[in-house]
């Protein structure tokens, strides 16, 4: 195991894919606000992420496609659509700062791997 493929690094590259892989249900949920008998689809994230540690496959390419699900108890309108656009509206906003914060933990990650391979640069 090399010092750049790292557990760590696995998992973070992994909860970046599903953070970006949420992002587009989340918008395809927000485009079909309209669509009769349309209903809200996401992904489990934290399960996800289990379902990789357990397996073993935090690798992102090992780790496979996430299991979308409707999301069940949602309120339904009269032509069977259930998307909230203020449900989604702040699960968009979440999932930018979890965005976020997962590449500043990746960046921090490889800068203490740089500063690793470099010797510490205090020398």
């Amino acid at each position: 195991m090399s010092l750049v493929d790292s557990s760590l690094i696995s998992l973070l590259v992994r909860a970046l894919d599903l953070t970006a892989q949420r992002q587009q249900l989340v918008a395809q949920n927000i485009a079909n606000v309209d669509t009769p008998g349309y209903h809200t689809r996401d992904i489990d994230f934290r399960g996800e992420l289990q379902r990789a540690l357990w397996a073993g496959q935090a690798d992102p390419a090992a780790g496979g496609a996430p299991f979308v699900r409707e999301v069940p108890g949602l309120i339904e309108r009269p032509d069977g659509n259930n998307v909230s656009i203020d449900r989604e509206s702040l699960l968009m906003a979440g999932d930018q700062l979890q965005f976020q914060t997962e590449a500043a933990l990746l960046r921090s990650e490889f800068s203490r791997l740089q500063e690793a391979i470099s010797g510490g640069g205090g020398q």
